[in-house]
Protein backbone atom coordinates (compact mmCIF):
# COMPACT_ATOMS: atom_id res chain seq x y z
CA UNK A 1 0.00 0.00 0.00
CA UNK A 2 1.12 3.40 -0.95
CA UNK A 3 0.03 4.79 3.13
CA UNK A 4 -0.24 2.76 6.07
CA UNK A 5 -1.81 5.11 8.30
CA UNK A 6 -4.41 7.24 8.08
CA UNK A 7 -5.41 9.96 10.11
CA UNK A 8 -8.85 10.62 9.96
CA UNK A 9 -10.60 14.13 10.86
CA UNK A 10 -13.78 13.14 12.43
CA UNK A 11 -17.07 16.39 12.09
CA UNK A 12 -17.99 16.39 8.23
CA UNK A 13 -15.79 14.00 7.28
CA UNK A 14 -17.02 10.53 9.02
CA UNK A 15 -19.48 11.70 10.98
CA UNK A 16 -22.48 14.11 9.91
CA UNK A 17 -21.76 17.48 12.29
CA UNK A 18 -23.95 19.88 10.48
CA UNK A 19 -27.07 17.41 11.81
CA UNK A 20 -25.63 16.44 15.01
CA UNK A 21 -25.35 20.27 15.73
CA UNK A 22 -28.40 21.30 13.93
CA UNK A 23 -30.55 18.68 16.88
CA UNK A 24 -28.14 19.45 19.46
CA UNK A 25 -29.32 23.62 19.29
CA UNK A 26 -33.10 22.49 18.68
CA UNK A 27 -33.18 20.60 21.72
CA UNK A 28 -31.06 22.69 24.43
CA UNK A 29 -33.23 25.99 22.70
CA UNK A 30 -36.52 23.92 23.55
CA UNK A 31 -35.25 23.17 27.10
CA UNK A 32 -35.16 26.86 27.49
CA UNK A 33 -38.25 27.48 26.36
CA UNK A 34 -37.18 28.47 22.89
CA UNK A 35 -38.58 25.63 20.64
CA UNK A 36 -37.78 28.09 17.42
CA UNK A 37 -34.38 29.21 18.80
CA UNK A 38 -32.17 26.93 16.81
CA UNK A 39 -34.26 28.68 13.49
CA UNK A 40 -34.67 31.68 14.48
CA UNK A 41 -31.21 32.37 15.83
CA UNK A 42 -29.17 30.31 13.37
CA UNK A 43 -27.85 32.64 11.02
CA UNK A 44 -26.30 34.56 13.91
CA UNK A 45 -24.88 31.69 15.70
CA UNK A 46 -23.20 30.22 12.84
CA UNK A 47 -21.94 33.64 11.98
CA UNK A 48 -20.23 34.00 15.56
CA UNK A 49 -19.11 30.25 15.64
CA UNK A 50 -17.38 30.58 12.27
CA UNK A 51 -15.16 33.76 13.60
CA UNK A 52 -13.83 31.55 16.96
CA UNK A 53 -13.04 28.37 15.39
CA UNK A 54 -11.08 30.49 12.97
CA UNK A 55 -9.71 32.28 16.29
CA UNK A 56 -9.02 28.69 17.67
CA UNK A 57 -7.20 27.43 14.58
CA UNK A 58 -5.12 30.35 15.05
CA UNK A 59 -3.89 29.70 18.66
CA UNK A 60 -5.97 32.65 19.98
CA UNK A 61 -8.52 31.08 22.72
CA UNK A 62 -8.79 27.95 23.60
CA UNK A 63 -11.99 25.03 22.94
CA UNK A 64 -13.06 26.01 26.27
CA UNK A 65 -13.45 29.41 26.31
CA UNK A 66 -15.07 28.97 22.68
CA UNK A 67 -17.68 26.73 23.77
CA UNK A 68 -19.12 29.53 25.95
CA UNK A 69 -17.93 32.69 24.06
CA UNK A 70 -20.16 31.56 21.01
CA UNK A 71 -23.10 31.69 23.43
CA UNK A 72 -22.10 34.48 25.53
CA UNK A 73 -21.88 36.66 22.05
CA UNK A 74 -25.15 34.99 20.86
CA UNK A 75 -27.00 35.83 23.75
CA UNK A 76 -25.58 39.83 23.89
CA UNK A 77 -26.26 40.40 20.32
CA UNK A 78 -30.24 39.19 20.93
CA UNK A 79 -30.83 40.57 24.21
CA UNK A 80 -31.46 36.83 25.83
CA UNK A 81 -31.15 36.55 29.45
CA UNK A 82 -30.06 33.15 29.66
CA UNK A 83 -26.19 31.60 31.39
CA UNK A 84 -23.95 30.70 28.75
CA UNK A 85 -22.21 28.45 30.65
CA UNK A 86 -25.06 26.44 31.52
CA UNK A 87 -26.58 26.61 27.97
CA UNK A 88 -22.82 25.58 26.63
CA UNK A 89 -22.83 22.63 29.12
CA UNK A 90 -25.81 21.33 28.33
CA UNK A 91 -25.70 21.91 24.62
CA UNK A 92 -22.81 19.86 24.67
CA UNK A 93 -24.53 17.20 26.28
CA UNK A 94 -26.78 17.12 23.83
CA UNK A 95 -24.12 17.21 20.67
CA UNK A 96 -22.41 13.79 22.15
CA UNK A 97 -25.71 11.99 21.72
CA UNK A 98 -25.92 13.14 18.34
CA UNK A 99 -24.19 10.22 15.55
CA UNK A 100 -24.81 10.59 12.36
CA UNK A 101 -22.98 8.95 9.56
CA UNK A 102 -21.30 10.78 6.53
CA UNK A 103 -22.10 8.32 3.55
CA UNK A 104 -19.35 5.69 2.84
CA UNK A 105 -17.63 6.50 5.97
CA UNK A 106 -18.56 2.50 7.22
CA UNK A 107 -17.70 1.03 4.07
CA UNK A 108 -13.84 3.00 3.33
CA UNK A 109 -12.87 1.96 7.78
CA UNK A 110 -13.74 -1.21 6.87
CA UNK A 111 -12.17 -1.41 3.12
CA UNK A 112 -9.26 0.10 5.17
CA UNK A 113 -8.44 -2.70 7.55
CA UNK A 114 -5.09 -3.57 6.28
CA UNK A 115 -4.03 0.32 7.52
CA UNK A 116 -3.69 1.51 10.86
CA UNK A 117 -6.18 4.28 11.28
CA UNK A 118 -6.81 6.99 13.72
CA UNK A 119 -8.41 10.06 14.33
CA UNK A 120 -7.09 13.51 14.62
CA UNK A 121 -10.41 16.00 15.50
CA UNK A 122 -10.45 19.42 16.75
CA UNK A 123 -13.15 19.59 19.60
CA UNK A 124 -14.36 18.31 23.27
CA UNK A 125 -12.87 15.66 24.51
CA UNK A 126 -16.46 14.13 26.14
CA UNK A 127 -18.19 15.05 23.08
CA UNK A 128 -15.86 13.34 20.22
CA UNK A 129 -15.42 10.24 22.22
CA UNK A 130 -19.23 9.85 22.63
CA UNK A 131 -20.05 10.26 19.12
CA UNK A 132 -17.33 8.29 17.79
CA UNK A 133 -17.78 4.84 20.40
CA UNK A 134 -21.56 5.63 20.15
CA UNK A 135 -20.76 4.82 16.37
CA UNK A 136 -20.37 1.83 14.39
CA UNK A 137 -17.38 2.94 14.00
CA UNK A 138 -16.18 2.15 17.79
CA UNK A 139 -13.64 -0.39 17.31
CA UNK A 140 -11.95 0.88 14.53
CA UNK A 141 -9.22 3.79 15.46
CA UNK A 142 -5.78 2.83 16.79
CA UNK A 143 -5.86 5.83 18.45
CA UNK A 144 -8.19 9.09 18.98
CA UNK A 145 -5.92 12.34 18.97
CA UNK A 146 -8.33 14.79 20.45
CA UNK A 147 -7.12 18.46 20.27
CA UNK A 148 -8.68 19.27 23.78
CA UNK A 149 -6.28 16.70 25.41
CA UNK A 150 -3.88 17.01 23.19
CA UNK A 151 -3.61 20.74 24.08
CA UNK A 152 -2.99 22.30 20.62
CA UNK A 153 -5.54 22.05 17.32
CA UNK A 154 -5.12 21.80 13.82
CA UNK A 155 -2.97 23.21 12.09
CA UNK A 156 -0.72 23.79 14.87
CA UNK A 157 2.20 21.22 14.55
CA UNK A 158 1.97 20.22 18.24
CA UNK A 159 -1.17 18.20 17.40
CA UNK A 160 0.42 16.04 14.61
CA UNK A 161 3.76 15.99 17.20
CA UNK A 162 1.23 14.58 19.71
CA UNK A 163 -0.74 12.15 17.31
CA UNK A 164 3.04 11.02 15.71
CA UNK A 165 4.34 10.43 19.63
CA UNK A 166 1.23 8.11 20.46
CA UNK A 167 1.21 6.24 17.08
CA UNK A 168 5.12 5.75 17.11
CA UNK A 169 5.35 6.94 13.80
CA UNK A 170 8.83 7.32 12.27
CA UNK A 171 8.07 7.65 8.49
CA UNK A 172 5.66 10.44 6.91
CA UNK A 173 5.85 9.37 3.93
CA UNK A 174 3.35 6.26 5.03
CA UNK A 175 1.17 8.78 6.09
CA UNK A 176 -2.06 10.42 4.88
CA UNK A 177 -4.64 12.59 6.40
CA UNK A 178 -8.02 13.49 5.27
CA UNK A 179 -10.44 16.11 6.31
CA UNK A 180 -13.21 18.53 4.77
CA UNK A 181 -11.42 21.34 6.04
CA UNK A 182 -8.65 23.30 4.15
CA UNK A 183 -7.60 25.55 6.85
CA UNK A 184 -7.38 23.01 9.72
CA UNK A 185 -7.01 19.41 8.06
CA UNK A 186 -5.53 20.40 4.96
CA UNK A 187 -2.77 23.45 5.82
CA UNK A 188 -2.10 21.02 9.37
CA UNK A 189 -1.06 18.31 6.70
CA UNK A 190 0.81 20.40 4.91
CA UNK A 191 2.38 22.56 7.39
CA UNK A 192 3.75 19.01 8.90
CA UNK A 193 4.77 17.44 5.79
CA UNK A 194 2.53 14.58 5.38
CA UNK A 195 0.14 14.01 2.77
CA UNK A 196 -3.59 15.42 2.20
CA UNK A 197 -6.72 14.75 0.90
CA UNK A 198 -9.39 17.28 0.86
CA UNK A 199 -13.01 15.09 1.45
CA UNK A 200 -14.87 17.78 -0.58
CA UNK A 201 -18.51 15.78 -1.11
CA UNK A 202 -20.35 19.75 -1.92
CA UNK A 203 -17.83 20.50 -4.55
CA UNK A 204 -16.74 23.71 -2.65
CA UNK A 205 -14.83 26.25 -4.32
CA UNK A 206 -11.14 26.14 -3.29
CA UNK A 207 -9.69 29.72 -3.22
CA UNK A 208 -7.16 30.17 -0.47
CA UNK A 209 -4.42 29.14 -1.96
CA UNK A 210 -4.44 25.67 -0.11
CA UNK A 211 -3.18 22.69 -2.48
CA UNK A 212 -4.11 19.02 -1.01
CA UNK A 213 -2.29 15.85 -2.68
CA UNK A 214 -5.67 14.45 -3.44
CA UNK A 215 -9.45 16.09 -3.76
CA UNK A 216 -12.28 13.37 -3.25
CA UNK A 217 -15.96 13.60 -3.68
CA UNK A 218 -17.12 10.47 -1.84
CA UNK A 219 -15.06 8.07 0.99
CA UNK A 220 -15.18 5.27 -1.22
CA UNK A 221 -12.79 6.80 -3.76
CA UNK A 222 -10.18 6.70 -0.95
CA UNK A 223 -9.50 3.28 -1.76
CA UNK A 224 -7.97 3.94 -4.59
CA UNK A 225 -5.48 6.39 -3.51
CA UNK A 226 -4.12 4.33 -0.43
CA UNK A 227 -4.08 1.02 -2.39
Amino acid sequence: MKYEIILFDVDDTLLDFTMSEKQALHNVFAMFGLPTGSVDYRVSYEEINRVLWRELEQGLITISELGVERFRRLFLAHNLEINEKIFSDIYLGYLGKEIHLVRGAVDICENLSGCRLAIITNGFKEVQTSRIEGSPLCNTFEQIIISEEAGFQKPEKGIFDYAFSKLQIADKSKVLIVGDSLTSDIQGGINYGIDTCWFNPHLKENNLGIKPTYEIRELTDLLKLVK
